[in-house]
């Protein structure tokens, strides 16, 4: 299967859900210019290899907004057919509002809902305007499905972040196509060792879906089968 998004920015792709979409589109015929943070070697390294010259790594923690706009202006004669944020961090699934820490809650909030928020606003430009903008959120940010609690702190800096795309929408009327996806519950080192789906089971799905969405204007939130998930 080919991959219409020939030319794909990825950023947080060391591991995990971000490297296997790398590897994904690799597998795909894609170009993909990936992104990591720190300079040790990771296992997207392990993928230039097998390539073909088509695997770039840049260096960026998304927290970091210099580095952000950085990787902009380095990027800055470039066109993607699509730019996939995939961050996350999770903390103590029994957590709550009654005893996180100031310090805990400010940091999911700011890498799952604020710094990718800032990645698409810096890099939005390097998008083609016939182009694709996704971020990974999560099922657990639906409000409407949550039903048993749990996971409250991680529930609520991805809610946070699909209110901010909501808002980055009617801020700026764009009129590519504009992701919200939601992976499932998936076994990596964020997901651990309980959960539902293993990486083999989500991504080619998740990958074929946002293909699929390419030339549909306006946002969607989507889970990695195609469906359609509660705001």
């Amino acid at each position: 299967m080919i991959s219409e998004n020939k030319n794909v920015l990825l950023i947080g792709a060391s591991r995990g859900l971000g490297h296997a979409i790398a590897q994904e589109y690799l597998d795909r015929g894609s170009a993909v210019v990936a992104t990591v943070r720190g300079q040790g070697r990771t296992a997207l390294h392990d993928l230039q290899g097998t390539a073909g010259g088509r695997l770039e790594i840049e260096h960026v923690d998304i927290n970091e907004p210099e580095q952000i706009r950085t990787l902009g202006d380095r990027l800055a004669a470039r066109t993607f057919d699509l730019l996939f944020v995939n961050a996350g961090v999770t903390n103590g699934p029994q957590e709550t509002t009654a005893n996180v820490t100031n310090e805990e809650f400010g940091r999911l909030l700011i890498t799952n809902a604020l710094s990718p928020m800032r990645v698409v606003e810096t890099l939005r430009d390097r998008v083609a305007a016939n182009g694709t903008i996704a971020i990974m959120s999560s099922g657990q940010g639906s409000i409407a499905n949550n039903q048993s609690g749990g996971f409250e702190i991680y529930r609520a800096s991805k809610s946070a972040l699909n209110q901010l795309m909501r808002s980055y929408v009617a801020r700026h009327h764009d009129d590519r196509t504009l992701l919200l996806m939601a992976p499932g519950w998936v076994r990596t080192e964020l997901g651990g060792p309980g959960a539902r789906l293993t990486i083999g089971e989500s991504i080619p799905g998740l990958v074929t879906t946002v293909d699929a969405q390419r030339g549909r204007t306006g946002l969607q939130f989507l889970d990695y089968l195609g469906r359609t998930v509660a705001w």
